[in-house]
């Protein structure tokens, strides 16, 4: 059984003090192929520093929302190279965040439609950050949505009809912790959705899924999710990873 973690901030400083065994767990789990969406430029630099003998690591290039303020102006042609390189499989993080912050919402915008550009250019799938910002999000991808979009709605947590407008629009749905919340509500969501549009992610150090909740997250924990997933769609734990690993590899345009 091979997992996939789509979504994992290896880099941060959480993992500093045992990153070897984290690495080690999530090998023996199961798990050969770690992506990891950057947040600032100085990410990129941390993702070279990991290294794992079973594990594949797969960077992406971007400037989360919560970021755009401390790297205005956003250094497109940065993206644009970084992303236009065979060592980067997607554009991201970004997307929109108003939880965190409204200060920056002009900006936040912006920069989503400077990825998207990328995107298009580079042919790379972008992978969406979204806090409490849904429709803004949805509609700026459907105005930028020329055919070339694909991408990723990272920690979806949005309703049925929701869900299906980001698929509409070219989009997968990144299936984490939250779906293992006892109160959630995205369990119920995702019956009603497609797994052939869901991938598996942990966020890890963050959105740590039952019954770890409040403890440091790692990809180990992608299991977590994969068996509640399984337990969603009536179908195996192994059959779940399977599936879920192909939607990734075509998103990703990764060769198996």
């Amino acid at each position: 059984m091979i997992l996939t973690d789509t979504h994992c901030h290896l880099y941060l400083e959480q993992f500093d003090k045992d990153l070897a065994e984290v690495l080690n767990r999530a090998s023996e789990t199961g798990i050969k192929h770690i992506f990891l969406p950057a947040i600032d430029w100085s990410s990129i630099e941390a993702m070279d520093k990991l290294n794992h003998s079973e594990i594949v690591f797969y960077k992406m290039a971007g400037i989360h929302p919560c970021s755009v303020e401390e790297n205005l102006p956003i250094n497109t042609g940065k993206i644009f190279e970084c992303c236009n390189s065979a060592d980067f499989v997607a554009v991201g993080e970004t997307g929109l965040d108003y939880y965190w912050s409204t200060d920056f919402i002009a900006e936040q915008k912006k920069s989503l439609r400077i990825h998207c550009d990328v995107a298009r250019q580079t042919g790379k799938p972008i992978v969406l950050h979204n806090r409490d910002s849904t429709s803004d999000l949805l509609d700026i991808i459907e105005q930028e949505q020329d055919g070339r979009l694909t991408g990723v709605w990272h920690c979806f947590t949005g309703n049925v009809d929701e869900g299906k407008r980001a698929l509409d629009l070219g989009l997968q749905l990144g299936v984490g912790g939250v779906a293992t919340f006892k109160n959630g509500g995205v369990d119920k969501v995702l019956r009603d959705l497609p797994l052939t549009s869901m991938i598996l992610e942990t966020d890890a150090p963050y959105l740590t899924p039952t019954p770890y909740r409040g403890k440091r997250n790692e990809p180990a924990y992608i299991q977590l999710i994969a068996d509640k997933l399984s337990k969603i769609k009536n179908l195996s734990i192994g059959e779940i990873a399977e599936i879920t690993t192909a939607n990734a590899f075509k998103l990703f345009q990764i060769r198996s």
